[in-house]
């Protein structure tokens, strides 16, 4: 009993055991929390422990940290290692040395967890221990090593690193075996256990982790396990090695273990396969043990071409068969081995050529004489089936795998060779064989193949021959042997049946070009094998990327002593020891022959194909005794003559003379390339004297200048010919031809342009190359030439400078200019030339001419910085005062007339849009349609170019001035301000016309470039500035008036030089009697003038309008008037009043000033005019003094704005008038002002107006506008059918679609349109309604923004109408005749929705989704979409204005059209990835974005047009998932991973955020009640609660949005509940959630139809017995369909 006492002081029995455990053995095997196996659950540092001591040196910190690591969330164990890891290289060693005991268990656990992350993190955390305890870490070696040897043969690279590292950082290189081998036993325990004893549901917890995890650990598990083994080999020491054989044998005679070879898992077999590589390798005894089974295991699998298990199979082949000399008799290799080896050889491998064939060379080294028997038939078979594989679809398609095939069919050749050398009458058979029916028939495919040619074959064939020639002591340096005859014989069979091969395909009259060209390719990469060695060097170069693994992945040396080393690939080959070429005697017989075959056909059957093929033999063999056969040839054909003595001995250039250059003067030749190719091949046997004397005579030769220019490039082809060729080019031969044939040029250009383009195109690139052409800064020509053909130029163009004559020179000046623009912008210094200076003043002059008649205006930005070039080079030698530039200046400057003749050249297409924005009263006498319609020319006006040229000389003289202080220091160039005037007109002019055409735009681009754009007026006196142009618009008005204004406006000269502008005109009365230019000049300054001078003008205006019987220019009084108006002058009511009464007395004595009635295609733009200024009279008395009218005033103001509107309806085919457009647009307008008015007045406004007129306003005017206006959009589209037409009115349609925009409800149902209805067409729409959505709908894709906009506006009206001509939607059939109701939307706009639909699918076809599609604003991509996107917003209109129950008849139709699904995938290509309003930054809490901010679709908007597809995009998203969200849930669901990725990414990024507040906020502001149920919602939670109660049973139900609403499905959560069984409870519950999961509309909406389902179960309606609601959850219908047999009801559509 004593001995069972203990001491209460002293730690537990259980306590001290784990203490003396810890200090022995490093490990608490099976204690509290601890379990051996493998399979235990983490191991934790409980809170409390009966080892106190241990307990202590835990940190808190880590005792956290390594209980998280037992959480099984993957994110908080992640966390945990990778503090884990932070804090054992934070913390000090002794803290963290307390953590070892407990981290093997850990380690073990986690280093092998299913999450990839973790097995890094663990690692990685794992090398921050072992760097932090050091060799504190060796009690504990043994019980992690095991599990350190598996990761670091993890599948999963990173982690595998990872551990590696881990590994060298614990031990150095030499201390590794020995760490190995002290814990050997333990690590080969826990790799046999996996690989014998484990099963996928022992390695992981069944009912915790999914059946394809625990599989995928397991094969991970298996496939780690035998890569250990093979590290484990590879790393111990030979004799821990033997020692570890008994063991190894357990393992392997595990009939287990060779299952693994046949294993479905591609890794697992292909990790069996490289153990196998390491048991041959490190243990061949335990091998050879197992030979039975090992070596059909491994040679029989040969046919495994999965790309991760066919390299260590083959790698296995090798190994097997070199370790095991037995080994074929375990197999049948004749039945088993080489059928697979066949077909796989046939199929090229099957893809893995680069794998495969680098290993079938030492395959054969170790086939026995018993598996090749009869060897001639094995060679045969095997050579046959690999050329085949060659040619296999797989193979053929990729170049590297044919590169690979066919070095190992020559290496393979090479080797059966070398062993095939004997006298032997089998050996001779088989030398035979493989020459005459594999190598020869190859090379004969190649010659017809260009692939093969541009591989590797003909470079290895080439160095295999050279390899021969030195085995037979042809070669000095060569190792000839006892069997050189052999190879002398091999030698020469082989290039005599290559010859004959070749001769073969030379000899034939139609023979393939393609085949010769290979042929030719061939012998040159025989004759210069190293050219195609560089080649193949180049192409080689790539960079690898792969973790650091460090692998023993050398292969063991196969070959014996007899084995020439296999050569593995091109780059291999290069790399070694250069064999050189070929002895040039083997080949050149065949190359002399082949050029006398050729120089026959060319000769005597006119062959071109054999000339080319001439030309490019003498490319690769330019030799003496080529050229010598080819003379001796020619000799025989023709009698001998007297020649040259200095051209016979050389036959090169014999031949030359006498063949290439009768070849090339034949006229009817037009290729030439290849003989000017052969001129140059025989110059390669010229010295430099005969090649300057050859290329002379051929000059003086009468050849097409083609043929000239094609010499001269190839004699600049490569820097050696150039020196050779120097002489010529310099010379006086040349030079004098060239120059002769400028003069030629420039006489026939002029006495026949015509001509001159189709006929010398050659000509004039040959010039334009040698005046360009320079090297070393040197021209190509001799520089005295050089100047005079320039000269030559510039006198052919001072000739023609006349306009007159200027345009028959059109050509010829077009070529001379682009020859001056190549030569200015390729050679440096070119100006230093005096006759390159005067060609380009010249230049200069024909482009500041008439642009109409010549094609400068592409050159203008070469000339211009050439002129730019000149004027700093005079700056840079003279002062800046100096004459000589003032001089340059005014010589440049065209006079005052000159300005005048090319201002008005200007097309006058400007004026139309400052007409139509009410900033210019302008006419233009002779206007016609055709003045309109024509379209600018594609020749940039001359006024443009003379500008753009002088402002830069302007610009660059101001900005290398020495003396200039800033940008405000005038310029003392003379009359500097007129050319800033018109510099400033020009660009005025382009604004005018919008930057259009291109031509424009480009050029305005160019001045922005060279920093124009803004004009230059600091370089001139802001005063003499201001003068000129108040002077040019007083004079002219216009478009000068426009640039005042301009002028004026951009420097706020208003506001800063107000006294300045003002003393222009001294007094307002000096404007006075107004003409045309003042009037425009008076307008533009209106603005700026004093009150007093305003008033001053609307007196004398008053004046002249009251006393209209004396004043002849009464429409300019009106103007004046109105311009002081509009800026804001004030006019007693008075006078008002009596200018008011003297436009009435015009409507009784002067009806035609109205234009009443009339044609306004005759009227003249004076009368139109004066019309327009009335209506806008008229519009500003109903703005701004409407109470002073009496009655018979207002029926004046509306009677004529009714008569004028009328006029306007019936002159739409005059509409192509600006004035007549303008005509309209005021009239319009004045309709806006107003519906405004009576719109929007305040009471006190409209009690001081007549008593009968709001009710005539309303009664009798409103219809009588809208009956006139309604049509008119349609009418106009009828009339202009093409909206690119420049006479289209864009304008008018949309100053008529804003006032469209006021049209009542009623009018659009009682609308007065000519009925259209469509055959066939299902609706229950009224006639006047369908007939209005027939013609409307269609204009929906008219191009025209204005009407698209208009169109939508007035069918969103309409739409709200719709749905209740449905009534209670598809009642046509029963519900037993059709279980789902479907209804469609109005057909018309379904259709118009269709045709978009498919337009918007071509469109964005190329576009994936995610992705944004930038659309060019206003384009025909542009309508189409805006027509698709307004057309789903009248949709989503009609849609949300719907019935529940019509609603999910309308979305059943949507789902079956699957009209949504395409809308949603095109609207992730439209939406912008970062959909931020413009004008926003950066993204904050409080970023305006297109969902936060609605769409204002206005007709009259287009300053920010850009946004709007965007914008109205992310609109149409919002309105989608607001109201359809069930089916955007079902789309979503349906998507691939990658679009339903992206979509709710942007969802929750964007659009839920706004959706679930505005849906919370709907319920918070609802005023909707409801009987026994009330709701409540929490914004910040996302939540809303619904409280039903009735009689005793109280409901409580809590609807959580998620994250991604409308996305994922809302959840319904349980509050409180009474007095409901719990069943009852669930189905109300899951009926709630049906209801807001799949029908289309609003929380409150969900929950009233809920709270009406329990309604009536409460009224004793019995629940459907499928879905147990009473009310179905899509359709909305109730149990009707009744069973026969339990006569309960049910839904139709629950027993779809």
């Amino acid at each position: 009993m004593d001995k069972k006492k203990k001491s209460m002081t002293e730690p537990s029995s259980s306590g001290r055991a784990a203490d003396v455990l810890t200090r022995e053995g490093g490990v608490i095997p099976g204690f509290v929390g601890f379990d051996t196996a493998v399979t235990s659950e983490l191991s934790y540092v409980p809170a409390v422990h009966g080892a106190e001591e241990i307990d202590n040196l835990v940190d808190a910190d880590f005792r956290l940290v390594l209980r998280k690591l037992s959480k099984r969330d993957v994110v908080t164990r992640l966390k945990a290692v990778q503090d884990f890891g932070s804090m054992c290289q934070e913390r000090d060693a002794e803290e963290v040395k307390g953590v070892l005991p407990y981290w093997p268990r850990i380690y073990c656990k986690i280093s092998v967890d299913h999450d990839r992350r973790i097995r890094e993190a663990t690692q990685q955390a794992f090398e921050q221990l072992v760097l932090k305890v050091r060799r504190s870490l060796a009690p504990f070696l043994k019980s992690l090593m095991g599990h350190w040897i598996l990761s670091q043969c993890d599948t999963y690279t990173p982690a595998a690193s990872a551990a590696c590292q881990a590994f060298q950082a614990a031990f150095s290189p030499t201390k590794q075996p020995e760490a190995l081998s002290f814990c050997k036993d333990e690590i080969l325990n826990v790799l046999q256990d996996i690989l014998l004893k484990e099963t996928a549901d022992t390695l992981s917890d069944p009912q915790s982790v999914t059946g394809e995890e625990r599989e995928a650990k397991y094969v991970r598990m298996l496939t780690s396990s035998m890569l250990g083994v093979k590290r484990l080999l590879s790393l111990l020491l030979q004799d821990d090695r033997t020692a570890m054989e008994q063991r190894l044998a357990n393992l392997v005679n595990a009939g287990k273990f060779w299952k693994y070879s046949k294993h479905k898992t591609p890794q697992v077999r292909g990790a069996f396969f490289e153990m196998v590589c390491a048991l041959c390798e490190f243990t061949p005894g335990l091998v050879q043990a197992e030979a039975t089974r090992l070596c059909p295991a491994v040679l029989l699998s040969i046919d495994d071409t999965d790309p991760v298990v066919l390299p260590p199979v083959w790698e296995a082949v090798l190994h097997v068969a070199s370790t095991i000399p037995d080994c074929w008799t375990h197999v049948n290799a004749k039945k088993g081995l080489l059928p697979k080896l066949w077909a796989l050889l046939k199929e090229g491998g099957k893809g893995m050529a680069k794998a495969l064939h680098p290993n079938l060379m030492p395959l054969l080294s170790k086939l026995p004489q018993e598996v090749t028997n009869p060897t001639l038939d094995f060679y045969t078979t095997f050579f046959t089936s690999l050329v085949e594989g060659l040619f296999s679809e797989r193979a053929a398609s990729s170049p590297s795998e044919s590169a690979v095939i066919v070095t190992s069919f020559v290496e393979c050749l090479r080797y059966c060779i070398l062993h095939n050398t004997g006298q032997e009458e089998d050996q001779k058979k088989i030398r035979t064989m493989l020459i005459s029916q594999q190598l020869l028939p190859l090379l004969e495919k190649a010659l017809g193949n260009p692939s093969l040619q541009n591989g590797p074959l003909f470079l290895l064939v080439t160095e295999m021959l050279v390899s021969w020639e030195k085995r037979a002591g042809l070669h000095s340096d060569g190792e000839a042997d006892d069997s050189k005859d052999v190879f002398q014989g091999l030698l020469a069979d082989f290039w005599e049946e290559l010859g004959l091969l070749f001769v073969s395909y030379a000899d034939r009259e139609e023979t393939d070009p393609q085949a010769l060209e290979g042929v030719a390719t061939l012998l040159q990469v025989m004759r210069y094998p190293e050219r195609v060695k560089r080649k193949h060097v180049r192409k080689k170069k790539s960079v690898k990327i792969c973790f650091s693994k460090p692998e023993d992945n050398e292969k063991t040396g196969l070959e014996g002593d007899a084995v020439e080393k296999p050569v593995q690939t091109v780059l291999e080959l290069v790399n070694e020891k250069a064999f050189g070429s070929p002895q040039i005697q083997h080949f050149e017989d065949v190359v002399c022959q082949l050029a006398q075959l050729c120089l026959v056909h060319v000769n005597e059957k006119k062959s071109e194909r054999h000339l080319v093929f001439l030309s490019l033999l003498l490319r690769s063999f330019h030799t003496p005794r080529v050229f010598s056969t080819l003379v001796e040839l020619d000799d025989k054909i023709k009698d001998s003559e007297q020649r040259d003595e200095a051209y016979m001995k050389n036959s090169a250039m014999q031949f030359l003379l006498e063949q290439v250059v009768v070849w090339l003067a034949e006229k009817e030749r037009r290729d030439t390339e290849h003989l000017v190719e052969m001129v140059f091949s025989s110059l390669y046997c010229c010295s430099c004297q005969e090649t300057t004397r050859i290329l002379n005579y051929i000059t003086m030769m009468d050849l097409q200048w083609g043929i000239i220019l094609q010499i001269i490039q190839r004699a600049c082809g490569d820097p050696e010919t150039l020196k050779s060729c120097t002489d010529w080019l310099k010379g006086s031969v040349l030079g004098e031809r060239l120059l002769g044939l400028t003069e030629e040029l420039c006489k026939v250009g002029c006495s026949s342009p015509r001509s001159t383009s189709s006929t010398s195109s050659h000509s004039w690139m040959l010039i334009s190359l040698v005046l360009s052409q320079h090297h070393n800064n040197e021209p190509l020509i001799g520089e005295v030439y050089l100047e005079k053909m320039l000269e030559r130029l510039h006198t052919t163009l001072s000739e023609t400078k006349s306009l007159s004559d200027a345009g028959n020179m059109e050509p010829l000046i077009s070529f001379i200019c682009d020859v001056a623009s190549t030569f200015f912008s390729s050679v440096q210094d070119c100006l230093l030339l005096l006759s390159a200076e005067e060609l380009l003043l010249t230049v200069f002059q024909l482009t500041a001419q008439d642009q109409t008649h010549t094609h400068l205006s592409g050159s203008l930005q070469v000339l211009v910085l050439a002129v730019q070039s000149l004027v700093e080079t005079t700056l840079s030698v003279c002062d800046q005062n100096s004459p000589l530039l003032a001089q340059f200046f005014t010589q440049l400057t065209p006079s005052q007339t000159e300005w005048t003749r090319i201002r008005q050249a200007l097309p006058p297409q400007w004026i139309k849009t400052p007409l139509l924005s009410s900033r210019h009263r302008g006419v233009y006498e002779k206007h016609s349609v055709d003045l309109w319609k024509l379209r600018m020319s594609t020749k940039l006006p001359a006024h443009l170019c003379t500008c753009a040229l002088l402002g830069k000389v302007v610009q660059t003289i101001a900005v290398t001035r020495p003396d200039q202080k800033g940008a405000e220091s005038p310029s003392h160039l003379p009359n500097l301000k007129y050319t800033v005037s018109e510099l400033l007109y020009a660009l005025q002019w382009c604004k005018e016309v919008d930057y259009s055409p291109t031509l424009v735009s480009t050029y305005h681009s160019l001045l922005t470039e060279w920093g124009l754009s803004a004009g230059l007026h600091s370089q001139v006196p802001m005063k003499g500035l201001l003068e000129t142009l108040y002077s040019r618009s007083v004079e002219y008005g216009g478009l000068w008036s426009l640039t005042l204004e301009n002028y004026i406006h951009t420097n706020n000269l208003a506001a800063t030089h107000g006294s300045t502008v003002r003393k222009l005109y001294n007094s307002a009365d000096s404007l006075f009697p107004v003409s045309h230019s003042k009037l425009s000049t008076l307008q533009v300054l209106c603005p700026t003038m004093t009150r007093n001078d305003r008033e001053t003008l609307i007196a004398l205006a008053t004046a002249g309008i009251i006393n209209w019987q004396e004043n002849d220019n009464v429409y300019g009084c009106l103007a004046v008037l109105l311009c002081c108006l509009k800026a804001d002058t004030k006019v007693e009511e008075e006078i008002a009043q009596a200018i008011l009464a003297t436009l009435m007395e015009w409507r009784n004595s002067k009806e035609d000033w109205f234009l009443f009635g009339s044609d306004l295609s005759n009227t003249t733009a004076e009368q139109l005019n004066l019309s327009v200024e009335m209506m806008r009279f008229l519009s500003w008395l109903v703005t701004y003094c409407p109470t002073v009218l009496g009655g018979s005033q207002w029926d004046f103001l509306l009677c004529s704005m009714l008569a004028w509107l009328e006029t306007a309806s019936e002159n739409v085919s005059a509409l192509w008038n600006p004035w007549v457009q303008l005509f309209v647009c005021e009239n319009a307008a004045l309709i806006v002002k107003l519906n405004q008015f009576f719109l929007s007045s305040p009471p006190e406004v409209l009690e001081k107006l007549p008593s009968e007129l709001a009710g005539e306003w309303t009664d009798f005017f409103i219809e009588g506008i809208y009956n006139l206006l309604l049509p008119l959009p349609i009418n106009i589209t009828d009339a202009f059918t093409e909206p690119d037409d420049p006479v289209f009115p864009l304008a008018v349609l949309q100053s008529v679609g804003v006032a469209l925009t006021y049209v009542p409800m009623q009018q659009l149902k009682q609308n007065s349109l000519p009925p259209r209805f469509i055959a066939d067409q299902n609706t229950n729409l009224p006639e006047p309604l369908q007939t209005l959505l027939n013609t409307l709908c269609p204009l929906l894709l008219f191009k025209a923004r204005p009407l698209q906009i208009t169109v939508y506006h007035l069918l969103e009206k309409v739409m709200p109408e719709l749905p209740e001509c449905d009534g209670e939607g598809d009642n046509n059939k029963s519900d037993d005749d059709r279980d789902e109701p479907c209804l469609s939307p109005p057909a018309s706009l379904m259709a118009i929705l269709s045709t978009c639909e498919e337009l918007c699918d071509s469109i964005l076809a190329g576009i994936q989704v995610g992705e944004f599609a930038v659309v060019q604003p206003l384009s025909v991509e542009y309508s189409c979409i805006l027509g698709y996107l307004l057309a789903w917003k009248l949709l989503l209109t009609f849609f949300k204005s719907s019935p529940s129950h019509l609603r999910a008849h309308y979305a059943q139709y949507l789902k079956r059209s699957c009209n949504l699904n395409k809308l949603l995938l095109h609207l992730f290509k439209l939406m912008p990835e970062n959909p931020v309003y413009p004008g926003y930054g950066a993204e904050t809490k409080e970023t305006k974005t297109f969902f936060t901010e609605s769409i204002s679709l206005a007709v009259d908007k287009s300053e920010s047009v850009e946004w709007e597809l965007p914008h109205l995009a992310c609109s149409v998203y919002y309105s989608t998932v607001q109201d359809l969200p069930a089916m955007v849930r079902l789309w979503w669901n349906s998507q691939e991973k990658r679009v339903s990725a992206a979509v709710e990414k942007f969802t929750i990024k964007y659009v839920s955020p706004v959706l679930s507040a505005q849906e919370i906020s709907s319920v918070q502001s609802s005023t909707q009640m409801f009987e026994n149920m009330t709701v409540k919602a929490r914004s910040a939670a996302r939540e809303v609660i619904a409280t039903y109660s009735v009689d005793d049973i109280f409901i409580e139900l809590v609807i959580q949005l998620p994250q991604n609403y409308p996305l994922g499905s809302i959840t319904v959560e349980s509050g409180r509940r009474v007095g409901v069984a719990v069943q009852q409870w669930r189905n109300w519950m899951l009926q709630l959630s049906t209801y807001l999961t799949h029908q289309n509309g609003s929380i409150m909406e969900g929950l009233a139809l809920w709270k009406n389902n329990v309604d009536k179960r409460f009224e004793g309606i019995e629940d459907c017995m499928i879905c147990f609601s009473v009310i179905h959850g899509s359709n909305y219908s109730l149990p009707k369909k009744a069973c026969r047999t339990c006569k309960k009801k049910f839904h139709s559509a629950c027993l779809d």
